[in-house]
């Protein structure tokens, strides 16, 4: 049975409280910092897709310099307060330690970076100083972290910006997509204000492009456009019985966690999630934690191949989700216009395709899993029609862009995942920084530092 605020205030509050609580501590965190090795052209900042200076910002948290760490780590990803909670760090910085080569553990690097900024962000210390207005504007569609990174380099240089987003709140991706364990909606918007302190930031909210706005307005209203719209789409399973009762996508049901509150929200009892990537993961566990009594994640490949790391795979294993690896849905049977069943296809590994995974064959066999639920989370699709609408050249509703962001269209750039068709948040953060370095250019505007180092 699918039904709402199945628990009680205390287990919700405890169900999504803080996976990665930070540093209790002072001290704590200093003993932490004082393990690091201060590596001369550190892995750590090498595997960092914006490139923070990580020895540099522990060395300062050493010293007792919050400030000038926060600053260190600012300058770099002005999202690394969110990036410290919601990065896949296993396989990034944390991932690249010497300490893993010793078999010990890696350095703390996101809690030590969540030390450093939190301070920061909460009470909007001015690290950044704005520089005299250039006179020149941009428009930046989409409030998430490329449209946010892009819009306080520019802001930094003197450019007046415009940022027009959809939703209600700012932080896209951030705000909206992640579990709430990982990140809360109060931090994001915390963020989100910290970033715009800056000043020569507007963000007007509502405001979607191809329905309130067009292209070719702001192209004559702006002296540049910068697009980080993301990708929102669920893809489709495409199979009988994907219009039941029951049937959702995990993208609008992590959104509806993170927009409307833990008790509003309905869960089956037993709950089926398609899919083993980090969305369906976080669906997966915030169902178990919203109070399904069975949640089983159904993959078509095997562990060796899944898109999530380990350490997701952990979390969904140690709230009792179930998985079944090699089979892929076939149909949800229902009655009454509600599911009750999924049928899957058991599949096998054949030859390896253009990823270099090994793609998965049917066998002819079937698997049937009674459940009251199926959360789809088989990847997102891009804005096809927008973009396609606007006459952008594209590979498939992806924005052809360069690595600079430079689009086919004159004044017009792009970055994040409505390029990358959906990557990290931090890799959103440094497209958003390329896309600004190339507006400065376009523009002529001259900077000490280039935006994308």
């Amino acid at each position: 049975m699918i039904s709402n605020n199945r628990l009680t205030a205390e287990e919700y509050e405890q169900n999504f409280s803080d996976i990665h609580p930070p540093f209790e501590t002072r001290d704590a965190a200093l003993v932490e910092a004082n393990r690091c090795l201060f590596c001369y052209d550190a892995p750590c900042t090498k595997s960092c897709p914006t490139h923070i200076d990580v020895p540099k910002f522990i060395k300062q948290i050493v010293t007792d310099n919050i400030r000038g760490s926060a600053h260190t780590i600012l300058s770099s990803n002005i999202m690394g307060g969110g990036c410290a909670r919601v990065c896949p760090v296993e396989k990034l910085c944390e991932g690249a330690c010497v300490y893993n080569l010793m078999e010990e553990e890696a350095i703390s690097i996101a809690r030590l970076q969540r030390h450093a900024t939190e301070r920061a962000i909460r009470e909007k210390w001015p690290l950044f100083r704005r520089k005299p207005a250039t006179g020149k504007k941009v428009a930046v569609i989409g409030a998430g972290p490329a449209g946010l990174s892009c819009a306080h380099v520019l802001s930094r240089e003197g450019i007046d910006v415009t940022i027009f987003e959809k939703e209600s709140k700012g932080g896209g991706l951030m705000t909206y997509g992640i579990a709430a364990y990982k990140v809360t909606p109060q931090f994001c918007q915390e963020e989100v204000d910290y970033i715009t302190s800056l000043g020569g930031i507007q963000i007007e909210y509502g405001r979607e492009l191809g329905r309130h706005l067009s292209l070719d307005a702001l192209r004559r209203d702006f002296d540049a456009v910068f697009l980080g719209f993301g990708v929102g789409l669920a893809r489709q399973l495409e199979i009988p019985g994907e219009s039941l009762e029951g049937v959702v996508d995990a993208i609008r049901f992590i959104y509806d966690i993170r927009s409307k509150g833990y008790p509003t929200v309905p869960v089956g009892d037993k709950v089926a999630v398609i899919g083993m990537g980090m969305t369906a993961i976080d669906a997966a566990t915030q169902a178990r934690r919203l109070g399904a009594k069975e949640v089983t994640l159904v993959y078509r490949r095997t562990q060796e191949e899944m898109p999530c790391t380990e350490v997701e795979l952990d979390i969904a294993k140690s709230d009792g989700c179930r998985i079944v690896w090699l089979a892929t849905p076939k149909e949800i049977t229902g009655s009454g216009g509600k599911v009750t069943q999924l049928v899957c296809r058991i599949m096998e590994l054949g030859d390896r395709d253009a990823s270099g995974r090994r793609s998965p064959a049917d066998t002819g066999q079937t698997l049937t899993l009674d459940v009251d639920m199926v959360i789809k989370a088989a990847g997102q699709i891009p804005y096809s029609a927008l973009v396609q609408a606007d006459g952008l050249a594209n590979t498939n509703g992806r924005i052809s862009a360069d690595k600079q962001g430079v689009t086919s269209l004159a004044g017009v750039f792009a970055g994040g995942d409505c390029v990358n068709g959906g990557k990290e948040v931090v890799d959103a953060v440094q497209a958003g920084k390329h896309g600004a370095a190339a507006i400065l250019q376009y523009l002529n505007v001259p900077v000490n530092v280039p935006a994308s180092s």
